[in-house]
């Protein structure tokens, strides 16, 4: 099937032939089981109706019989369990076999992403190993990220924005480069997305993440690279900074990095200073305290001074803070103040 001699239709008319031949079973419960086979094949087991549940963001696993979701941003019990801890343990080495992934104890916690078993959704795996768990089972969190991501009219729709406040922001996203904060799943992801599909056909973009969460549905010149972080003995690691230094190579208009996490930020912060256009999203408590957060992680670095790095940050005209798939505040950048030796900000929104 696989070299697609035969079709997956076909390959399951064959696996229900050979339950047929071999089991003494109904036919009801012949089709269960070759429903729970083709989830099993094809997908992610017991798992597979939460991550078929388009209102299901996040999945997480804390012991077999310990199933969490976050169904419409409420978290919940998912009311499956494994039956065992050794069902679960072969589930964590299935899913790691599937997705090519080491998971060994000198690897025992990863990040990986599937961008291909789910026609609906991205799936962004972190599991971490009982190695480094205070309790003897892996825990496993699946971050599903929806391929057909909404776009700004649907956001308005959704209630993230108002018509105005989204032309506002589709507006200074054109003009000067963008910063998105907030908190975990605030929709930081979901509004940068919608904002880079609006830029221009003629802009060439360059998108640096360490999941593939951001996609493109129809700009013709938007090119993704993701990080790629060494396993055990091997020497082949691409992280963020690595990816954002050859970007700035790359002869790109618009400069985008997922999310922020660690010395990345300076090339960021450099690319913009240059009049390159940027925009990322980064966690912070409020829009006014991002500038900050952005600064600590270009340190990381960077030989330059705190204040050398805060007037950099004047580039960044438009802050936008997030909670609950909301924005909840705009501020923007009036320039650098000698006197206080900070940046100054208007809020707007």
């Amino acid at each position: 099937m696989k070299k697609g001699i035969i079709s997956r239709e076909a390959f399951l008319v064959e696996a229900g032939q050979y339950i047929t031949e071999y089991f003494e079973v109904t036919v009801q419960e012949k089709d269960e089981l070759l429903v729970t086979f083709e989830q099993y094949i094809f997908g992610y087991s017991r798992l597979s109706p939460l991550i078929d549940d388009k209102e299901i963001s996040d999945i997480r696993i804390v012991n077999h019989d310990n199933i969490r979701v976050k169904r419409r941003g409420k978290r919940i019990d998912a009311g499956i369990a494994f039956q065992s801890e050794k069902e679960y343990r072969q589930f964590i080495d299935y899913v790691a076999t599937k997705n090519q992934v080491n998971i060994s104890n000198m690897n025992a916690i990863q990040r990986f992403t599937d961008t291909e078993s789910h026609p609906d959704f991205i799936l962004r795996f972190t599991v971490s190993m009982p190695l480094v768990n205070t309790y003897k089972e892996p825990y496993l969190c699946i971050r599903k990220v929806p391929k057909d991501f909404p776009e700004m009219k649907e956001l308005i729709t959704r209630n993230m924005l108002d018509e105005e406040t989204a032309r506002l922001l589709v507006q200074r996203f054109r003009q000067g480069s963008t910063l998105i904060c907030g908190g975990n799943s605030s929709g930081k992801t979901t509004l940068l997305n919608a904002l880079k599909e609006t830029l221009p056909d003629n802009m060439a973009i360059l998108v640096a993440q360490q999941a593939d969460e951001l996609t493109t549905k129809f700009h013709p010149d938007m090119m993704f690279l993701h990080s790629l972080p060494g396993n055990g003995e091997s020497q082949i690691n691409y992280d963020l900074k690595n990816i954002s230094i050859a970007g700035l190579t790359m002869d790109v208009d618009f400069f985008i990095i997922g999310e922020v996490k660690g010395s990345e930020a300076l090339y960021l912060l450099n690319a913009a200073y240059t009049g390159q256009l940027c925009a990322a999203t980064i966690h912070a408590p409020s829009a006014d305290k991002a500038p900050n957060k952005l600064v600590d992680y270009a340190m990381y670095d960077s030989r330059y001074s705190r204040n050398e790095l805060m007037k950099m940050m004047d580039c960044f005209q438009t802050l936008v803070f997030m909670e609950n798939y909301q924005v909840k505040q705009i501020y923007a950048g009036c320039g650098w103040n000698e006197q206080k030796q900070d940046l100054m900000y208007e809020r707007i929104q």
